[in-house]
């Protein structure tokens, strides 16, 4: 593998999202079509944070999302297409069973349970060392990506 692969990759190569709305900050493992991780660590300039530096649920969900975001964006890229966008379009069984601080670094594992046409759904962790923070279902539409000539 190219170095340009090499793993743990900073996410902001492989997701759309930019900061201050950027949760997670690198692809850690990726087996495709199986499971991933990723490395979320939590800033203080995080505008998700209550004042008490507490991280808001909305954001473990986030995290969810981005991960695979991060995930697909790894798979266009090793296939030479540009980073496509996907949407988060349901959330089903998500479980939020603790809170993360300022400087928690969290790992995200994620994996693909089903695919129809352009629709994914996906379940994962968020954990904090052992402890599972959030846990969940997530279906995205990932929408279909012109390549241009100057793309290819």
């Amino acid at each position: 593998m190219s170095n340009e692969f090499k793993l743990p990759m900073a996410a902001e190569g492989l997701i759309p999202h930019r900061l201050p709305m950027r949760q997670i900050d690198r692809l850690v493992e990726y087996h495709e079509g199986e499971e991933a991780t990723v490395e979320a660590v939590i800033d203080a300039a995080n505008p998700l944070l209550d004042g008490d530096g507490q991280l808001a649920e909305v954001a473990l969900v986030e995290m969810l999302a981005q991960a695979f975001a991060a995930v697909q964006g790894y798979a266009d890229r090793m296939a030479g297409k540009p980073v496509g966008q996907g949407f988060l379009v349901g959330i089903s069984k998500v479980e939020i069973e603790g809170t993360a601080r300022v400087g928690d670094c969290l790992s995200i594992r994620i994996r693909p349970i089903a695919t129809v046409d352009r629709f994914v759904v996906v379940e994962g962790e968020v954990l904090l060392g052992q402890q599972v923070l959030a846990a969940g279902k997530l279906k995205l539409w990932i929408p279909q990506v012109e390549v241009t000539p100057e793309q290819a």
